[in-house]
């Protein structure tokens, strides 16, 4: 298999292995916090984290890790990715990550497909989903620039404290919030919300790749 191949795989299989991990820690918290939210959360989110800074760390050497169409698109803009290569990204992401989910789904015994009932729309959520996107790729490109080594920590920290201090719980990725509405569990999302969820992501990620262009220049 060629250099190209295993990127694609890449992000496919870290897409779903990352949205399982998300969907599926919520559903786990969700089943052992009786009824407390704030636990469920804290369980969802360090799940999320501890997954985040293992597929960064094994991935990012052969893809890149973006599992992630915001992330994939400032790489394009950046001149890292062809036009070619990243929408090829965004598919896989886009289908390992539903995969992920019906995977998920299937190990807690629950209907494979569903559509979230669970409404998350309004202006507080949206400024939450630019904030989240906006600081997350701004944690990406400043320590790709500084720190190279720190990114899978430094981005799993991020995502750690913006399920905490982000109205919305911190998406911060447009295939997550696509997948997301194929789940009515804990992280789900009703599929009348995504578009907007998507909309403010992908503005954040745009922001942040005009502010990184500013501040992460070479001296």
């Amino acid at each position: 298999m060629g250099r190209q191949g295993r990127r694609l795989i890449a992000e496919g299989l870290g897409s779903g292995l990352l949205f399982a991990c998300v969907v599926g820690s919520g559903i786990m918290a969700e089943a052992l916090s009786g009824g407390n939210v704030a636990i469920a959360l804290l369980g969802n989110t360090l799940a999320t984290g501890a997954i985040l800074y293992v597929l960064i760390t094994i991935f990012g050497p052969v893809s890149g890790a973006h599992f992630n169409p915001a992330v994939t698109l400032v790489m394009r803009l950046r001149g890292e990715i062809g036009t070619r290569e990243a929408l090829a990204f965004v598919v896989m992401q886009l289908t390992g990550g539903i995969i992920g989910i019906f995977v998920t789904h299937l190990m807690f015994d629950l209907p494979i497909l569903q559509m979230s009932l669970k409404t998350r729309a309004g202006i507080g959520n949206w400024t939450g989903e630019f904030v989240a996107t906006f600081g997350l790729l701004l944690t990406i490109l400043g320590s790709v620039r500084y720190r190279p080594d720190n990114v899978p920590a430094a981005v799993a920290l991020y995502i750690v404290a913006g399920y905490w201090f982000t109205s919305s719980t911190s998406f911060a990725n447009p295939a997550i919030a696509v997948a997301r509405s194929l789940s009515n569990s804990f992280a789900g999302i009703a599929p009348a919300d995504v578009p907007m969820f998507v909309v403010m992501q992908f503005a954040g990620a745009i922001a942040a790749w005009a502010v990184g262009r500013v501040l992460f220049v070479e001296d």
